[in-house]
């Protein structure tokens, strides 16, 4: 299986304007500059799109992860926080509170460990991964 997105740029790093697009059509042309990356402006930009990946792709493996130890996921939400500094990713956190009836803390704590350590995308990063998870 094969995932494809599309960028095109025109003009300068800092006046240009570029549109992001992703063979599913969920993206078509969707904008992004400078503005949408460094400041405050209209659009996303390759941070929140990491963030939306990354926060998907736990989220699922956590789901695998309880229904493999016996349990069932009532609901599951993901916040994933990428910082951007100095033209470096240093970090992701990862933040989740679900909903698992019966799921002991503990077990619980491992399944995310093992979510973090193991999903494709926090394996495809090269930045440190923290997390916080709650059990509701």
């Amino acid at each position: 299986m094969k995932r494809s997105a599309t960028a095109n740029w025109q003009g300068t790093g800092k006046e240009g304007k570029g549109k992001l697009a992703t063979d599913s059509g969920v993206l078509k042309d969707t904008q992004y500059s400078f503005n949408t990356r460094f400041e405050d402006g209209i659009g996303t930009n390759p941070e929140e799109l990491i963030a939306a990946a990354h926060a998907g792709c736990f989220t699922m493996k956590l789901s695998f992860n309880i229904s493999g130890a016996g349990f069932t996921p009532g609901n599951i939400d993901t916040k994933a926080t990428v910082t951007f500094e100095n033209g470096a990713i240093p970090n992701i956190h990862l933040s989740v509170k679900a909903s698992v009836p019966g799921l002991e803390k503990a077990k619980f704590d491992e399944l995310v460990l093992d979510a973090k350590q193991n999903c494709p995308i926090s394996k495809l990063l090269n930045t440190d991964i923290t997390f916080d998870a709650e059990l509701v």
